[in-house]
């Protein structure tokens, strides 16, 4: 058996490193404290695995927090900004980040038009600048487990809002395995089974017994 070909990693219709950038928007200590759609730390876990996709397949993140500068909020939780070393913070007032210039500037510099959004909350900071996105041509990809609401209704009623406007829902486990594709790709299957393994879930306890069973 064999695979047919590696597509054009740029040209392809799913994403890829190359034809894609993360977007990472307020993970800070109230937005995180007020989830209540799911567990707080299973979306910490799931965000950070998302972090580390990116940084395994290179691609492109830009981050963003509100109110920090104006001494209203603090920074990125140290749990996510640990794995965020490097990243500049793009601080704005808007709730909305597309209304921010900066943030804009940053997402358009990448050159990118496959847009993976996470954000707190999902009703508003991730909802506002997907709906700006779509309607300026961009495909939204949104991480629906590593991204949460103040309530289970919020957040299901915003998804389903951005899926009538033409974003697309994926999670965790779907970006791992879109952005691997194929076991071919030797490089990047350690860090691959690695995403599984500290994430959590069942598949990544399955991984850590085997990686483990080997030594």
């Amino acid at each position: 058996m064999s695979s047919l070909p590696i597509r054009d990693t740029k040209a392809d219709h799913l994403l890829t490193g190359d034809n894609s950038v993360l977007i990472i928007i307020d993970y800070q200590p109230p937005q995180i404290n007020s989830i209540a759609s799911m567990d707080r730390q299973l979306l910490i876990n799931n965000i950070n695995g998302t972090i580390e996709a990116a940084k395994l397949y290179n691609v492109p993140i830009v981050l963003s927090t509100v109110n920090v500068n104006s001494g209203l909020n603090h920074e990125t939780i140290p749990q996510i900004k640990k794995h965020l070393e490097g990243i500049p913070s793009i601080d704005r007032t808007s709730i909305n980040s597309w209304e921010d210039r900066e943030f804009v500037e940053a997402v358009k510099a990448t050159g990118r038009k496959k847009l993976i959004f996470t954000a707190l909350w999902t009703e508003a900071c991730l909802a506002f600048p997907v709906l700006d996105a779509l309607k300026e041509g961009y495909e939204v990809y949104m991480v629906v487990d590593a991204v949460g609401g103040t309530s289970k209704v919020a957040h299901d009623t915003a998804i389903k809002r951005l899926e009538n406007a033409g974003a697309v829902p994926i999670s965790t486990v779907q970006l791992f395995c879109e952005l691997q594709r194929d076991w071919k790709r030797t490089e990047t299957v350690p860090g691959f089974l690695k995403l599984f393994i500290e994430t959590g879930g069942t598949a990544g306890i399955q991984f850590g017994f085997d990686s483990a069973s080997k030594k």
